[in-house]
């Protein structure tokens, strides 16, 4: 079996792919469309189910959940919350 190599190549994804996994980090199977295009984007070949979807390394998916955790704990650059507040507004 083919599997998936996410980790090595996070790099060649494209923004949208690596958003939607970032979106979906409890995903173990992932999707068709994704799995094209992460086969298109990789140059990859990894094995699918009848219905087109490939399952997670467990590297792959601690990967994500890691990259998630990362940046759900980053704020945007240039965005702070208590900056946006003007003196003596409630």
């Amino acid at each position: 079996m083919t599997d998936m190599h996410i980790k090595e190549q996070w790099g060649r994804l494209s923004p949208a792919t690596r958003q939607w996994f970032l979106d979906n980090p409890g995903c173990v199977i992932v999707p068709r469309t994704i799995t094209a295009a992460i086969n298109t984007e990789t140059g990859e070949n990894a094995d699918t189910d009848a219905h087109g979807e490939t399952l997670l390394s467990e590297e792959d998916w601690l990967f994500i959940q890691a990259k998630s955790h990362d940046d759900a704990t980053t704020d945007p650059p240039g965005h702070r919350f208590f900056d946006a507040l003007q003196p003596g507004q409630p």
